[in-house]
């Protein structure tokens, strides 16, 4: 009996132990899959908020300067129901003293010429007694515009030889002739103008106006041609006389100490890398900071995202780069990275959690700050940092290390972008040149992406890299005040007519900055 009492009791507490294993077993799939549901959850709410709530990524606590509430201090939403009778009446009350108080949001510019078109009446003698009357006043009774169609003009060039007739019956010596010199075009042997080159690049990279859709408007005009042309004029145009334009940008660029970089994705049909038309190219933006001269915003064509382009464009550059967290923005020599706390902030704001908010919170005090130093010397802004933001980071980040963000939901995704980055984040800390975010290179490079929509591709890599020069050109004229289709048309009229690759400090001249070139093309 007492070995079969012993034999049931070890039988039990295997049981017992087995069970109380398989509970374990069970609690630890109940634990992986609640935070699996937990992480779903997160993303059917986010995927949800993609497809129906609002895509602003702004909260109460990153208004921007002057800008409220669309429903803040309107007596239309604070005022109780009306009867049909008092509506009609309030409406017509409201109606006239908003005409009374309307601006007008439509005005011609003051350079705009005038023309004045006088009304009198049919006939000046008075019914009474037959005599002429004269006249005791006039009035303005309404002013509006009148367009006038652009028109096409065929520009001749006609080269006049002279010589002297005395010169010429004297044998003893050879007869001299003069002959007069025709300007060198911007395109040989081609009847694109530099107005007419201008008009087509400025409309693709201004207007964001593809080439086959700039057809039709220039047959209207007088100008019979097809995309094609259009296209060989623009690479032509680009390679000839925009790019030593760009190509010394690049160095007074290349010269400073921090920029803004950012990439985003293009599509080039024929690559020469054999990949198919549908991968993604790639174009690059490098902006300089106000801090250190005039702006520049340089566009770069790649086929590829690989760390490789950013270190065949820069050389041997040494100095700080602000991006956002792309691994490709890692281990340069020389270079010292900066990140963007824009995106730290999009990633806690994606957490529709608690949590998710403190972190936001977090971010938006900073900016707050930033917007206050905004306006301030690079010295005072580094000294304001270190006194009110530095506090505020060093809190941010105590608060992350000593909290239990775990997972793969994303709360913990945010608190490791955080976290893995520390170090490029704190860099704005130290110098007050460095931006604490990377939106001026964003903001840079938004005219490519609209105008990817637009043209959606380019056919050939020399077409894109004409694409990324033209965008050059473009962004940096408009962030220094310049027009740059004036811009371009003294380009294209003037440097075929200059010695600039033996001489190209002629082209110092020409930068969207000089004062020439402010001074003729300004907007």
């Amino acid at each position: 009996m007492a070995n079969a009492s012993s034999n049931n009791r070890n039988q039990n507490e295997k049981l017992i132990q087995l069970l109380e294993e398989q509970l374990a077993q069970s609690n630890k799939q109940n634990e992986a899959l609640s935070k699996q549901i937990e992480t779903l959850t997160e993303q059917v709410r986010y995927l949800t908020k993609l497809l129906y709530g609002s895509k602003t990524e702004k909260s109460k606590y990153n208004v921007p300067d002057g800008q409220t509430s669309l429903f803040d201090d309107d007596p239309s939403f604070n005022e109780s129901e009306h009867t049909e009778e008092q509506s009609q009446q309030t409406i017509s009350y409201t109606v006239v003293r908003k005409a009374q108080n309307k601006k007008r949001n439509d005005s011609l510019h003051d350079n705009v010429e005038v023309k004045a078109i006088h009304h009198h009446p049919e006939n000046t003698i008075c019914d009474c007694c037959q005599g002429q009357m004269t006249e005791i006043g006039s009035k303005i009774v309404r002013e509006e515009t009148e367009f006038i169609p652009a028109r096409m003009e065929k520009v001749q060039h006609i080269e006049h030889a002279y010589e002297c007739k005395e010169c010429k019956g004297d044998l003893s010596q050879k007869s001299q002739i003069k002959r007069g010199r025709a300007p060198q075009p911007p395109i040989q042997r081609s009847i694109a103008g530099p107005s007419v080159l201008a008009k087509v690049i400025y409309d693709k990279f201004s207007q964001y106006l593809p080439l086959y859709r700039q057809v039709k408007e220039w047959e209207r005009f007088g100008l019979t041609t097809n995309d094609k042309n259009l296209s060989n004029w623009v690479i032509r145009a680009s390679h000839d006389w925009l790019q030593p334009i760009y190509d010394r940008m690049k160095c007074i660029l290349l010269a400073k100490s921090i920029l803004h970089v950012d990439e985003t994705y293009g599509k080039i049909i024929n690559r020469s890398d054999g990949k198919p038309g549908q991968s993604n190219a790639y174009n690059w933006v490098y902006r300089s900071v106000p801090s250190q001269g005039p702006t520049i915003v340089l566009f770069q064509s790649s086929l590829s995202r690989a760390r490789s382009v950013l270190e065949g464009f820069i050389g041997d550059y040494s100095g700080t780069i602000i991006c956002d967290g792309y691994s490709a923005y890692d281990n340069i020599k020389g270079v010292n990275f900066a990140n963007c706390w824009a995106h730290v902030r999009r990633y806690w704001l994606k957490a529709e959690s608690k949590n998710g908010r403190i972190g936001v919170k977090y971010c938006d005090e900073l900016f707050q700050l930033e917007r206050e130093f905004k306006h301030l010397s690079p010295s005072k802004r580094k000294k304001k940092r270190k006194k009110y933001s530095k506090p505020i980071v060093d809190k941010f980040f105590n608060w992350i290390e000593n909290s239990p963000f775990f997972g793969k939901n994303a709360i913990a995704k945010a608190a490791e972008y955080t976290l893995k980055r520390a170090k490029e984040l704190k860099a704005f800390l130290k110098d007050g040149r460095i931006e604490m975010h990377n939106n001026p290179a964003e903001n840079a490079i938004r005219p490519n992406v609209i105008g990817r929509k637009n043209w959606l591709f380019s056919v050939s890599e020399a077409g894109a890299k004409a694409n990324a020069i033209c965008l050059s050109i473009a962004e940096t004229a408009k962030a220094n005040g310049v027009d740059f289709y004036h811009y371009l048309v003294r380009l294209l009229k003037d440097l075929p007519n200059l010695d600039i690759h033996r001489n190209p400090d002629i082209l110092d001249l020409y930068m969207p900055w000089s004062k020439m070139i402010r001074e003729e093309c300004s907007l």
